[in-house]
């Protein structure tokens, strides 16, 4: 079986908490739609997903530093 066709786990980690001014979930970092869907999801769509996971951690780590600088 090829890597791509490997179901795609959800990246859920139990940590439920959304953030305001992102809109994703600050333990797996999807938003309420991506959440909702994502037993639905096409796999294609779920790698998709997971592969923008890393950006939007980093993103909202930066916006709490600078809000500590600030």
């Amino acid at each position: 079986m090829k890597a791509e066709a490997a179901p795609v786990p959800s990246p859920c980690n139990n940590v439920c908490k959304m953030d305001e001014r992102s809109g994703w979930c600050l333990g797996c970092y999807r938003t309420l739609d991506e959440i909702a869907t994502w037993s639905s999801l096409e796999e294609w769509r779920k790698r998709a997903i997971v592969a923008a996971l890393a950006a939007r951690r980093e993103a909202v780590s930066a916006q709490r530093v600078a809000r500590r600088e600030g």
